[in-house]
């Protein structure tokens, strides 16, 4: 039975996250396209459209799946739903979330994937997003403990070109989201 209670955790910790992003991403005007993130490589239409490609090479190791890159001109809110039900519908079957996945970090079963690695950059993102569009920037604090308990072991490793850039020494007694956005690069004041 614990095998079902880590996939129930899974699945709602992705909902939670992937509702977060959701929010900011339906309040977006196609003026806010263009405005500079914390990426300093992507716009905000940038920003999504990676997000999205993100989820759609997950979903590609889960089956049933291409991944393809997002059309950052084209309806993102569409390509994120249609990505985000790739992923949903993945940790929904058993055998999919079960699969023995490789990569970056070795290999993993699918569930592990989405649990570690694309939470995390979707929280990240979340909070992008938020910042670069002036929208709340409050991450769930669950996700971001989890989040940082997997990151921080890989910290050299995710310190690369086109990875975090370096990290920021929190203040003493920062948040849990505090302390994720800092160690991913991100100043928070």
């Amino acid at each position: 039975m614990e095998t079902s209670h880590a996939s129930t955790e899974v699945r709602d910790r992705y909902r939670r996250i992937a509702d977060g992003f959701e929010l900011r991403l339906a309040k977006l005007s196609p003026d806010q396209l263009s405005l500079p993130t914390p990426c300093t490589d992507w716009d905000v239409a940038a920003l999504v459209a990676h997000v999205i490609t993100t989820h759609r090479r997950v979903a590609a190791q889960g089956g049933g799946s291409e991944a393809a890159g997002a059309d950052s001109g084209g309806d993102l809110a569409l390509q994120w739903r249609e990505a985000r039900a790739l992923i949903t519908g993945a940790l929904a079957d058993p055998t999919r979330a079960g699969k023995t996945v490789s990569g970056m970090f070795g290999e993993q079963s699918f569930e592990s994937l989405v649990s570690r690695l694309l939470c995390a950059d979707t929280l990240f993102h979340t909070w992008d997003l938020s910042w670069a569009t002036g929208q709340d920037e409050h991450l769930d604090e669950e996700a971001c403990e989890l989040a940082l308990r997997f990151l921080e072991p890989l910290d050299d490793a995710i310190r690369r070109p086109g990875g975090f850039a370096a990290k920021i020494s929190p203040q003493p007694g920062a948040d849990v989201q505090t302390r994720l956005l800092n160690f991913g690069g991100r100043a928070t004041d």
